[in-house]
């Protein structure tokens, strides 16, 4: 069966920024599940998938663009210090901060007494990724899958 919109495809994949060593492998463990064409992952690996069966192996180069997108420039915010809890916070560092949107991934820029400067790019914005990827299986989705917009069951989400 080929990859297609509103088909379920469980997959291993590593990820490294291009020419850099690798950042994440699922590997280790159990493969991830997706529902193509709801956005569940980066653009460009979406594209590269399409057509593709189970079993098929392939490395695919994706763009800053196709991926987490371009850095932007002027995109930090000053946050109240009381928003991080107890944590201990350095230049650099990479958190989770709840937002009124849900969880966003930031990096702490600049710590002071009472405020945090934080850059709110995605960590891998700006950067061109190099995946390889290994289709484990595809399936037509459930209708409620394609209704929610994700996956359920193994390897999805559990309602």
């Amino acid at each position: 069966m080929k990859i297609e919109k509103d088909r379920v495809v469980r997959f291993h994949y590593t990820v490294a920024e291009q020419g850099q060593e690798a950042l994440e492998s699922s590997k280790e463990r159990e493969p991830l599940a997706i529902l193509i064409g709801h956005g569940n992952i980066i653009p460009g690996l979406e594209k590269a998938m399409e057509g593709r069966e189970a079993g098929d192996s392939f490395a695919v180069d994706v763009a800053a663009a196709d991926a987490y997108g371009e850095r932007r420039d002027g995109l930090t915010q000053r946050v109240p210090k009381k928003h991080f809890g107890a944590q201990r916070l350095e230049p650099g560092m990479q958190v989770v901060l709840n937002t009124n949107f849900g969880p966003r991934a930031v990096t702490i820029e600049k710590v002071g007494m009472s405020v945090v400067d934080v850059d709110l790019n995605h960590p891998m914005a700006g950067k061109n990724l190099h995946f390889d990827v290994e289709i484990v299986d595809v399936r037509e989705a459930k209708p409620e899958e394609v209704e929610h917009g994700h996956v359920h069951g193994d390897g999805g989400h559990d309602h």
